[in-house]
């Protein structure tokens, strides 16, 4: 059985819904707050309380910040900044590339919005305290309740105008518009902004898949608060938390096919990057023999079924193909976590993916070969090295 969580956005998500959801879900804010004191960050306090969104009772979490300790000038908003707090934590290795990876999401849709370097973004209204402690509050949570899968809904943006640093801007905001491309989402109900950019970069990373509610057996159901209260429509962020059979841990994805003959074969490799940028799961090639011998290539794409026509579109916009064939498939993935593993001549990182009693190990080919080029070793050797260290910490840490 793996235990799951089906974060249910009819409303929305934003970061203080995430926490209000787990909380009553059952995970107590004292074990989240105990957590988060793992970054060094001081000058807040969590605070919860019951109340009622449209007559529906549910939890509200709010990060205080204490004013006699200007916490906002202590912590920078830049990249930089957040990166270094998050890399002085006492995380786990998993915890820590999750919430580097939730954070790249937020600066890297500011960058592109903005036309403003990586480096450069500013956190103009998300604010570094508040994210930080709702970022890892919620993979605190998660981690707390055993979560090992995260599937979600559609997402509710919301609609209107909000005000912001840089004026008055549609729902969604851009930085959310940007980190939601690929995912399914809709707009419903009240006027206002629903979904956050924090909110939307931990669902994007979190989850595995989006649409319906997947068939398992939900334990535990959590109710989080958003700040409004609509009259005629519960502001809030539904968590179901139950058990998956593992052999039922299977995705549906749509398979895209085409066969292609007469193409420069250069133009493969910008195709695959267009692809994947566009919400691809995986893309590759197979040669093949087509009609009066002439040798060609199958072009396979795997995605999810709410990006399908867009890389239709795309596939016969830049190639020379002038036919699509598709169809809808079942896969199932291994569970995957990040680990580093410290060796002679540095870091590296390895992919653990995980079914049931099956493991395997995967390091960083990057890292890889940056420890070979600085030791001098043949690489094969540093990756052999890298598994075998990997297979022995997580095996000490199971026994534990």
């Amino acid at each position: 059985m793996m235990k799951i969580a089906y974060f249910d956005c009819f409303s929305g998500i934003s970061g203080d819904m995430c926490l209000g959801a787990l909380v009553d879900a059952g995970v107590p804010l004292e074990e989240i707050s105990k957590g988060l004191r793992r970054l060094p960050l001081r000058g807040y306090q969590l605070s919860e309380k019951k109340t009622l969104r449209a007559g529906v009772s549910a939890t509200k979490v709010d990060v205080v910040l204490r004013p006699t300790r200007p916490v906002e000038k202590t912590h920078g908003k830049k990249w930089a900044d957040i990166e270094k707090v998050i890399s002085s934590s006492s995380f786990t290795d998993d915890i820590r590339q999750k919430g580097l990876d939730i954070f790249r999401f937020l600066f890297s849709a500011e960058s592109k919005v903005h036309g403003v370097s990586f480096n450069k973004v500013h956190l103009h209204e998300l604010g570094a305290v508040d994210c930080l402690v709702d970022i890892f509050g919620t993979l605190i949570g998660l981690d707390l309740l055993g979560i090992k899968g995260v599937y979600a809904s559609p997402v509710n943006l919301g609609s209107g105008f909000i005000k912001t640093a840089h004026g008055t801007m549609p729902v969604p905001a851009p930085a959310t518009a940007e980190i939601l491309k690929s995912v399914p989402v809709y707009s419903s109900g009240p006027l206002g902004e629903l979904t956050t950019p924090t909110g939307a970069a931990i669902l994007k990373h979190l989850s595995c898949s989006f649409g319906g509610i997947p068939v398992f057996k939900p334990r535990k159901i959590g109710l989080g608060a958003g700040t409004n209260d609509f009259e005629h429509s519960p502001n809030i962020l539904r968590i179901l938390i139950g058990d998956l059979q593992e052999k039922d841990a299977c995705e549906t994805v749509t398979v895209i096919e085409t066969n292609i003959d007469d193409m420069n074969p250069q133009v493969y490799e910008y195709l695959a990057e267009k692809l994947f940028d566009s919400g691809a799961l995986d893309v590759f090639l197979t040669q093949t023999i087509m009609k009066k011998m002439r040798p060609g290539v199958k072009l396979s794409v795997i995605c999810d079924h709410a990006v399908r026509d867009d890389l239709i579109h795309l596939i016969l916009r830049e190639t020379t193909s002038i036919g699509i064939r598709y169809y809808e498939a079942s896969r199932v993935t291994m569970k995957r976590s990040l680990h580093k593993v410290r060796l002679t001549n540095g870091k590296i990182g390895i992919k653990v993916s995980c079914l049931e009693e099956i493991e395997k190990f995967s390091p960083e080919y990057e890292d890889c070969k940056a420890v070979a080029k600085k030791s001098g070793r043949p690489l094969t050797q540093v990756i052999d090295e890298a598994r075998k260290t990997a297979m022995r910490e997580i095996a000490k840490k199971k026994k534990k």
